[in-house]
């Protein structure tokens, strides 16, 4: 299997370097880092550390440059594609429990979630009730349980890369996408993951951002809903 590592990145300066030499460390995966329009050094530091980087011309927001990831993924044959922040929350050597479901075909599309088994991360109070509301209503939508839907490592298989390379929600993606991807007929799966805090940069979605974040996600799902999904088959 040919595997990309697709890591957005905005500013982060501080961690990507790490996260980039992190995952070549492990030698399953290619790496590359679009860059969102940062304004630091960060695509430098990535090139420096061996990532192939996609500039962006400006700030696409981290659906346009997940999407960007996709594309560059289908046009050049990649079989599976993982997303991988650029703060270095995601831990690459967790990247084998994403793929497996993969090579055994058990899978579309594999989540990596910190809410599977019990562990040691520790996400804000008002962050972890959102998490669970959005697990409430991917639920009662999709049929299918899945715990930690803004978790952004995740791995899809070449069917899923082509449909969102070509249907990608904008804004705050992540959970959006699980629905989308639901709704088209993608097996889903989730995994058990080991996280740790971010080593650099600070998170988009701010305190005074939560509420606005919750709002613009659940009434993004709630309009999808009334909208016709495209098949999985326009892009097999």
């Amino acid at each position: 299997m040919r595997v990309l590592a697709i890591v957005p990145a905005f500013n982060e300066a501080d961690s990507v370097a790490d996260v980039v030499r992190e995952i070549r460390a492990t030698e399953l995966a290619d790496v590359i880092v679009v860059n969102d329009g940062s304004t630091d050094d960060t695509a430098r530091i990535a090139r420096e550390a061996g990532a192939r980087v996609l500039d962006l011309p400006i700030n696409l927001g981290i659906g346009g440059a997940v999407q960007s990831g996709y594309l560059f993924a289908e046009r050049n044959g990649y079989d599976v594609a993982i997303q991988v922040d650029g703060d270095g929350q995601h831990i690459a050597g967790e990247i084998p429990r994403l793929l497996a479901p993969l090579q055994s075909g058990d899978a579309d599309v594999v989540l990596g979630s910190r809410y599977v088994e019990k562990t040691s991360y520790q996400s804000p109070l008002a962050r972890r009730a959102g998490m669970i509301l959005f697990s409430a209503v991917v639920t009662v939508v999709t049929g299918q349980r899945l715990r930690d839907t803004t978790s952004g490592f995740r791995a899809m298989g070449r069917a899923a890369i082509g449909y969102l390379a070509h249907h990608y929600p904008q804004d705050y993606p992540e959970v959006e996408a699980l629905v989308l991807l639901r709704r088209a007929g993608f097996r889903v799966t989730e995994v058990a993951c080991r996280f740790r805090d971010r080593t650099g940069g600070t998170s988009s979605i701010t305190a005074a951002r939560s509420a606005y974040y919750v709002v613009k996600v659940l009434l993004a799902i709630f309009v999808g809903l009334f909208r016709s999904v495209p098949p999985r088959e326009s892009v097999d």
